[in-house]
């Protein structure tokens, strides 16, 4: 094989960078669940130059061609040069699309992804623009926790997540559309399972990556404010308050440095409290319009309920609430199915069955605004 590089940026025009970046220049860092690369390529091999680190959670990827998952495979740490494909027709142009299986986890300062180029024989192709373009803000179900493994299956490890099996990639594959996933194990829109307020998406939702740490996500630029107007959706799908409703089973969180203390509680007839319910419905409302602030045009779509309903009242509410402020029309809560015992993968989290019964209820939400909108 005659090798040439082929990459960003004198190729740009070719190659679509997928999930939220500092800029279009190699190395490409990876932050968020399915964040990676597309293109058009004719030739009958390629090869992508990668650099993986962790200490804990290793890196996963994903490589589909032609809409069809070719491989998924752990990459052990350092620089590395993968086979994405070889020996395909000479002639033939193919889609091919490299994804991070993984989300951001916080917990491992050295957990780090980069794309440093492509190595083949061919050329990269115009590249068709997608249908629509769909944000996606979520948690540990939006990361596709659990959607690899057999349901008996608990252990917290990376091997569980997969970007291609969650529902985000099942619609994209549905609609032809780009997407970008926003998404965090244990978050939520107020707090985490845990009680930690300072687990909420909201908080982190005008950096790149900002829930990340470590010296290198920082200088790729994690810790920056996202130039929102370079990648404009036509959908944003919020699904959080799973783990908000969640924090109502768990102890009491503290901060030791401050004394700073939070607890969702139930009342003695076993009811959600209305001052923690309270909290949702503002943290609802506040992340619309900050949501709004940045994507002037798109529908906004709130989903909720595949691992419970407790706090849809709040949810609900904090919807009805920035409608009535705002006048808003474009906003709506989409009620989804809660899993069934045959739908569950590991760690007692979606599987595949109960991603595509999501990715279908989404698509049919999606498909009647298009419609709506055409008429």
């Amino acid at each position: 094989m005659e090798e040439k590089k082929m990459g960003l940026p004198a190729n740009a025009e070719y190659l679509r960078v997928l999930g939220r970046t500092k800029g279009k220049e190699f190395p490409l860092v990876l932050f968020w669940t399915g964040s990676g690369i597309e293109f058009n390529y004719k030739g009958t091999e390629l090869w992508c130059d990668f650099e993986s680190d962790f200490s804990d959670y290793e890196q996963w990827i994903a490589v589909y061609v032609n809409g069809a998952l070719l491989s998924r495979q752990m990459l052990p740490k350092g620089r590395q040069s993968v086979c994405l494909f070889r020996n395909l027709q000479t002639l033939k142009i193919n889609h091919v699309k490299v994804i991070k299986e993984v989300q951001a986890m916080p917990g491992d300062e050295h957990a780090y992804l980069a794309i440093h180029g492509l190595r083949g024989d061919g050329e990269f192709c115009e590249l068709q623009e997608p249908a629509c373009r769909i944000e996606f803000i979520g948690d540990s179900i939006t990361s596709g926790e659990g959607s690899y493994g057999d349901v008996g299956e608990q252990d917290w490890i990376a091997m569980w997540f997969s970007a291609s099996r969650a529902y985000p990639h099942l619609v994209a594959q549905r609609l032809n559309a780009e997407i970008r996933v926003i998404s965090q194990s244990g978050y939520g829109v107020y707090c985490a399972y845990d009680n930690n307020p300072d687990h909420a998406i909201p908080l982190y939702y005008e950096q790149i990556c900002g829930v990340v740490s470590g010296e290198r996500n920082e200088t790729a630029g994690a810790k920056e404010r996202y130039d929102f107007s370079q990648w404009q959706p036509d959908y944003v799908v919020i699904n959080l308050g799973t783990n908000d409703g969640g924090a109502f089973h768990n102890p009491e969180w503290c901060d030791e440095e401050t004394g700073r203390r939070n607890k969702m509680y139930r009342t003695a007839d076993g009811l959600p409290a209305e001052e923690c319910l309270r909290k949702v419905r503002q943290a609802v409302t506040e992340f619309l319009e900050l949501v709004r602030k940045h994507n002037k045009n798109a529908h906004i779509l709130w989903a909720y309920g595949m691992m419970g309903t407790v706090v849809e009242p709040a949810i609900k509410e904090g919807i009805g609430e920035y409608v009535k402020k705002s006048g808003d029309e474009n906003v709506h809560y989409v009620p989804l199915d809660e899993i069934k015992e045959e739908q569950i993968g590991a760690r007692s989290h979606p599987g595949i069955y109960g991603h595509k019964a999501t990715a279908e209820t989404i698509c049919r939400k999606i498909c009647e605004l298009t419609r709506e909108e055409e008429n």
